[in-house]
């Protein structure tokens, strides 16, 4: 029985044209700033986004915290999405490293913060308060399903916060999925936004790495805390080669993993339809309540039996992520395993 993984896209494995491209890459080290492939990664990262520089980090995680640890200080405060997943799964590395407080504010069920809610959670000038120096959005959004940001959306927040003096860090771990969902560039998405960071190793299935992207004095500080946080990666070009191969080859395919993710998602609505407002669904992510009454834990239990992987999601739900190494054959096989797990 073929094991079919929808956990995460990024279980997806390096294309032929990338392990050719990690052989062959010219090298040199990374932290003497001498790698030419990571330097050729990192132009082209800075040019995509329209901003003035890029870092080549091991992680998002890095680069989200790079971020934060470059435009804060000790004793500041972030505003982010209670959703965020820098506020769930980055293990609390902006305060436990960065000494920051993060405060929450809603998500919507479609990725945004109201901007009354940022607005209203924005510290007045007072002794008693941990001034606010940083606002985080996140798009795509991971625990609400995938959602994007719209970038007339991301424009209303970078004008309040630019006549507020605060920075502005988009976590745009799936960027690219984004840009492909909406039909516009990474660099409209962007503009606005002081730091952005956004994955290789996800739907653009490369084997790691990540790119925070922003002016060259920020890039500069982001560099430095790269090193002490142990990020220096020496001769990282033959990661980056793949990096090279993934902004060259894989962002226009990304459409198909958007589309078999609305297959699974009508698939799931076809097989019980309290699964999951299929409508909403508008990227590779799907997250849905599991079928026949089951709980959640139940089902990732059946599903594994059945061949399938996939992760808990938010709220108590079932999340499945469409990628590279899925077909749409493997999407109806996997419907078909669902469905008979109903009569089992």
């Amino acid at each position: 029985m073929k094991i079919i993984d929808l956990r995460s896209d990024t279980v997806t494995r390096p294309t032929p044209e990338m392990k050719k491209a990690m052989c062959d890459a010219p090298l040199g080290d990374d932290v003497f700033g001498e790698d030419p492939t990571v330097n050729r990664l990192e132009k082209m990262a800075a040019g995509k986004t329209g901003k003035e520089a890029a870092l080549f980090t091991p992680s998002g995680t890095m680069s989200n915290l790079l971020s934060v640890l470059s435009q804060t200080r000790p004793g500041d405060e972030i505003i982010l999405g209670s959703e965020a997943h820098i506020l769930w799964y980055e293990v609390g590395g902006a305060s436990a490293v960065g000494g920051v407080v993060m405060r929450a504010v809603p998500n919507q069920p479609d990725g945004t913060i109201y901007l009354a809610d940022i607005k209203d959670a924005i510290r007045g000038s007072n002794l008693h308060f941990p001034p606010t120096r940083l606002i985080c959005l996140e798009n795509t959004h991971n625990r609400c399903g995938g959602a994007v940001l719209s970038p007339s959306y991301t424009a209303g927040v970078a004008n309040l916060a630019r006549m507020r003096g605060i920075k502005v860090h988009l976590d745009g771990a799936r960027l690219f999925n984004a840009c492909v969902a909406l039909g516009v560039s990474a660099k409209e998405l962007c503009q606005g936004m002081d730091t952005v960071s956004f994955c290789l190793s996800k739907g653009l299935s490369a084997p790691a790495g990540s790119l925070l992207c922003s002016d060259q004095e920020t890039i500069n500080r982001a560099r430095k805390f790269r090193k002490m946080l142990g990020g220096g990666m020496r001769q990282a070009g033959v990661l980056a080669a793949c990096g090279i191969v993934a902004l060259e080859t894989m962002i226009e395919r990304l459409a198909l993993d958007h589309a078999m993710a609305k297959t699974l998602a009508e698939g799931l609505f076809d097989i019980d339809n309290h699964t999951l407002d299929k409508q909403i669904v508008q990227t590779n992510i799907v997250i849905f309540n599991p079928p026949f009454g089951l709980g959640a834990d139940e089902f990732l239990e059946q599903a594994k039996q059945a061949g399938l992987l996939f992760t808990m999601g938010s709220h108590g739900r079932v999340r499945a992520v469409c990628h590279h190494d899925l077909s749409e054959a493997d999407i109806q096989t996997a419907l078909r395993r669902i469905a008979a797990m109903k009569k089992a």
